[in-house]
């Protein structure tokens, strides 16, 4: 993240240094992890990202080089870990209900995809031969990483460890091992198949996180079951709550997921979930079920959300149709 802000900035390692008065040998520390970021103290931390944004970097530098940190800590956590159990009161994955911005750049090293919030990072310095173009894991640190996942989805049974289990669950979507698979479609038998109680936030939500993981490694079918059981108000209105989190939508943070049982919706627009369905809405999608489903609840509870929209409405009408048949 360092390194995509310094070349969006233009400048070489040579010149961040001599513009933070630091060596290079520093900044090439800083950007291969040998000296992390997340050691210098706050102001330091708070002077170099402040730096980087007046040289010509993002003004949301700083935002993001503070997420890339949670998402190393929840990286290093479960690589350093492996197949045992860390308490969820130190857990980085317990801390907060994540946004996609975080579990994206979690992911960033497993899938090599530069995520779209990340593309106004546009690079202004040639490369000096051949450089990774992502972050990177050995075969042996994302073992470790999805083994770790996998025993907190397994031991993670107290009410106070449900925020730390769903995200891990969320997580297992990306290893892709015939065992995750194997123990995400057991979670789906157990969670997914039980009738929803009206206000049982933990149940929906384990039955989504594993829906959605087994759509990620090719299961479709248990996001369509999904789809079809969460038609109650109460779960319509989490599903809801939890997207707005998820794409920025609410501007607190949140600890727990009891925030998504919040019945008046009307603190967030929906402007922006709108403009994230709809993008989404490709036939080849895994999610699309839940994406189409979640794009009709928006619209209507929020039918002004169209209105003084025409483009973002023939979009809409659009895509959703090309993707109920299957076409491009």
């Amino acid at each position: 993240m360092l390194k995509l802000a310094r070349q969006s900035a233009g400048l070489t390692q040579e010149k961040l240094a001599e513009a933070l008065k630091v060596d290079v040998t520093t900044v090439q520390g800083w950007e291969s992890g040998r000296r992390p970021i997340a050691a210098m103290n706050a102001g330091d931390f708070l002077q170099v990202s402040g730096r980087l944004s007046r040289l010509g970097a993002p003004a949301s530098t700083g935002r993001h080089l503070r997420e890339a940190i949670q998402a190393d800590q929840v990286l290093s956590t479960g690589i350093t870990a492996g197949p045992e159990w860390v308490d969820a009161d130190t857990h980085p994955l317990a801390a907060s209900v994540h946004r996609r911005t975080i579990t994206n750049l979690i992911t960033w090293p497993i899938t090599g995809k530069l995520t779209r919030h990340l593309h106004e990072f546009t690079p202004k310095v040639s490369r000096r031969g051949p450089q990774p173009l992502h972050p990177s894991l050995s075969a042996e640190e994302r073992n470790r990483f999805f083994d770790h996942l996998l025993t907190v989805a397994e031991r993670g049974k107290h009410p106070d460890e449900a925020l730390l289990r769903r995200q891990a669950v969320y997580l297992l979507g990306f290893d892709g091992r015939p065992r995750a698979t194997s123990w995400l479609r057991g979670e789906w038998q157990r969670a997914g198949r039980r009738p929803i109680k009206h206000g049982d936030i933990t149940g929906l939500l384990e039955a989504r996180s594993a829906s959605v993981a087994l759509a990620s490694v090719g299961d479709g079918t248990c996001i369509h079951d999904f789809v079809e059981h969460a038609t109650d108000t109460s779960a319509e209105i989490a599903n809801l709550n939890y997207w707005a989190h998820w794409v920025g939508e609410l501007d607190d943070e949140q600890i727990s997921d009891s925030f998504m049982l919040q019945q008046d919706t009307r603190s967030w627009a929906g402007t922006r979930l709108l403009d994230h369905l709809t993008t989404r809405l490709r036939p080849d999608s895994p999610h699309l079920p839940l994406n189409l489903h979640t794009l009709h609840a928006l619209v209507a509870s929020r039918p002004s959300l169209l209105a003084g929209r025409p483009a973002v409405r023939a979009s809409s009408s659009r895509r959703s149709t090309s993707s109920l048949w299957g076409t491009g």
